[in-house]
């Protein structure tokens, strides 16, 4: 796990600015720092720096940037091979002199050239200069664990784990997307390959981005879409046998992500799929396996009490932590260092305070994320179960309300349904009120902004609703949000989070399925339920998902309101030229008094504020003099 930064341009970047820029992410990677500049043809130099984080061979022989035995190759890498032993067999004919991971890439690259990421499994930012063939190679891992970063213009390319080192590149200028700020004011994050920045994007998950001599190839080895179409259907067992596979498939998943040269644990919230992942790690660890969880004095907010007593169960050395409320305020103020683009899914907090707990003990911990998606476990994918049954009704009461005026007296319910007519966004319930504010408080907002939804659901060819959201989940979501979340949040505290049902065959092997295993008269994570009630007690599990909750209407409403307020004054707002200050105004007023944004319909607009607010708090850090 590091932080990995560098660039292949015609612009004179010096060794010192390079390091500069590869030290505004020391928490990436306190343990060792590398940067070299390298010549390169026609004018060009390529850079390469990293920090690290040592996970595996501990000793200087894991040194970044690292080269092929021939000098052929460079490389900076951020994260875990977890198959790397066995390739090392595959690839007995080089001449290893580490033993980490690293390497392996290098060996692999000679090898099979690029396509040798095909053969990687796990989490990865890779940036590899290939000599001979002039090229730089950016790639990323299948679903978008680690971060990867790159401003492209002019023929010159820089890239990044993070955006503080492209900040600081010389020559940067730190010009505003406008047209991404309405839907990340709907989704409180920007989903790749989309940034906060012109001319700075996300590589997505499962993409290589080739550079060679100024100009630019995209091509993705692994997209989300495809390897459904292409597995779908290919398990024809019973679900017995299913069961027993997917077993197989997340022990041998979470055996591969205990293997360090550090100290190991698990974060354990008390859900399944926290539970789940410690129970295999229990089932495998020759020690009780070290488990983390926090506790909330807010009883609707706390699951503690339920994730010790699993740990009891499971025999673990588990430590905890009740944060109080003003714990969780002190963050507010380092969420743009960490989060260096606008970010707001709250739980980023709690997040940040069981990393902040697990590595005072542990430089590793195992997450549980992944199993929403992949198994059919949001609240949201119920309802789009009852929205598809509904779905004929709701366009005779849209035809019928466009005919006789009466759309505005039909029930919410039923204004959701009948409008839902868009084939591209079915799944994803665009709220009018939502849209129209965050669009309103956008400067210009209806004319140039990106539209809040994601039109392009008809590209998974799936009929089934749930498995489409869930398809397109895997795709925003998941790594625009949850794995953005955690890896910041761990990252902040130097600490590794791996997630073993992201691992490449339980993923693929969850497409494989029939659908009435992952969701079945209402149960929802039914395979991955029934595996964990062979592991714990089933009283020790079943109870209503909490998640981590943080009383936002609260906050914005008292402790933060000041703050809120401050931010959003007119004469500072005409300046920003961002948002329309008479309807922020407008908005916070209404919001302020009432909670509902002025749209009237009762409904607490708290995301959209906090999502203004870290909008406006990442401005004030990166943007203002």
């Amino acid at each position: 796990m590091c932080g990995i930064c560098g660039f292949y341009s015609k612009n004179r970047i010096t060794a010192d600015q390079l390091t500069l820029m590869n030290d505004t992410m020391y928490h990436r990677g306190p343990d060792d720092a590398g940067a070299e500049i390298f010549p390169a043809k026609e004018g060009y130099c390529v850079g390469l720096a990293q920090r690290r984080l040592s996970i595996l061979d501990l000793s200087p022989l894991g040194h970044q940037p690292m080269h092929s035995k021939d000098g052929r190759l460079s490389i900076v890498f951020n994260g875990e091979i977890y198959n790397f032993a066995e390739l090392k067999k595959e690839l007995s004919d080089y001449p290893f002199c580490s033993n980490c991971d690293t390497e392996v890439i290098l060996a692999a690259y000679l090898k099979w050239g690029i396509s040798c990421v095909h053969k990687l499994c796990g989490m990865f930012a890779i940036a590899l200069y290939d000599r001979q063939e002039e090229t730089l190679y950016l790639v990323r891992d299948r679903i978008g664990k680690k971060p990867l970063y790159y401003w492209e213009e002019e023929g010159n390319l820089v890239f990044a784990s993070e955006l503080k080192p492209i900040m600081s590149c010389p020559g940067f200028q730190r010009k505003l997307r406008t047209d991404v700020i309405a839907r990340y004011l709907y989704h409180q994050y920007l989903c790749e390959p989309d940034s906060v920045f012109e001319n700075v994007y996300k590589v997505r998950p499962g993409e290589i981005i080739s550079f060679r001599l100024g100009k630019i190839h995209k091509q993705k080895y692994w997209d989300v879409k495809e390897v459904y179409q292409k597995k779908k259907g290919t398990f024809t067992g019973n679900y017995e046998e299913a069961r027993q596979e997917l077993f197989t498939l997340l022990k041998a998943a979470v055996q591969k992500r205990l293997v360090a040269d550090v100290p190991v644990g698990t974060f354990l919230s008390g859900g399944f799929d926290s539970s789940l992942v410690t129970a295999l790690a229990a089932s495998v660890s020759g020690e009780p396996v070290k488990t983390f969880s926090i506790g909330f004095t807010e009883k609707r907010y706390n699951e503690a009490e339920y994730a010790g007593k699993v740990a009891q169960y499971l025999g673990c050395d588990h430590t905890e932590k009740y944060i109080s409320e003003q714990d969780m305020l002190s963050l507010v103020e380092s969420i743009p260092e960490y989060y260096d683009e606008p970010f707001a899914d709250s739980s980023q907090i709690p997040s940040m305070l069981v990393s902040e707990v697990a590595r005072k003990r542990v430089t590793v911990a195992l997450s549980g994320d992944g199993g929403d998606e992949f198994f059919c476990g949001y609240n949201i994918y119920e309802k789009v179960r009852q929205a598809q049954r509904l779905d004929l009704l709701g366009g005779v009461a849209a035809a019928a309300g466009r005919l006789f005026h009466i759309e505005d007296y039909y029930p919410f319910r039923v204004r959701v349904i009948a409008g839902n007519r868009d084939k591209e966004t079915k799944t994803q319930f665009i709220s009018g009120n939502y849209q129209k504010a965050a669009l309103d408080l956008v400067s210009r907002g209806q004319q140039n902004s990106l539209p809040c939804g994601y039109p392009f659901e008809s590209s998974y060819q799936e009929k089934n609703w749930q498995e489409r959201r869930m398809l397109l989940d895997m795709d925003t979501y998941l790594p625009g949000d949850i794995l953005c979340k955690v890896d910041r949040a761990s990252m902040k505290y130097s600490l590794e989070a791996r997630c073993p049902i992201l691992d490449t065959a339980v993923m693929e092997f969850a497409m494989s399925l029939p659908h009435e295993f992952k969701y079945e008269k209402g149960k929802k994570k039914r395979i991955l339920k029934d595996l964990s009630y062979e592991l714990i007690p089933r009283e020790l599990l079943d109870r209503p998902k909490v998640g981590f909750g943080v009383p936002l209407d609260k906050w914005l409403r008292g402790a933060l309101k000041e703050q809120v307020l401050s931010l959003s004054q007119r004469e500072f707002l005409e300046k920003q030229g961002v948002f329309e200050p008479q309807q922020v105004e407008l908005f916070l007023r209404n919001y302020m008094e009432t909670g509902d944004g002025g749209a009237g319909s009762g409904a607490n607009y708290s995301r959209i504020v906090w999502a203004y607010f870290m909008f406006q708090k990442w401005y004030e850090r990166y943007m203002m003099p």
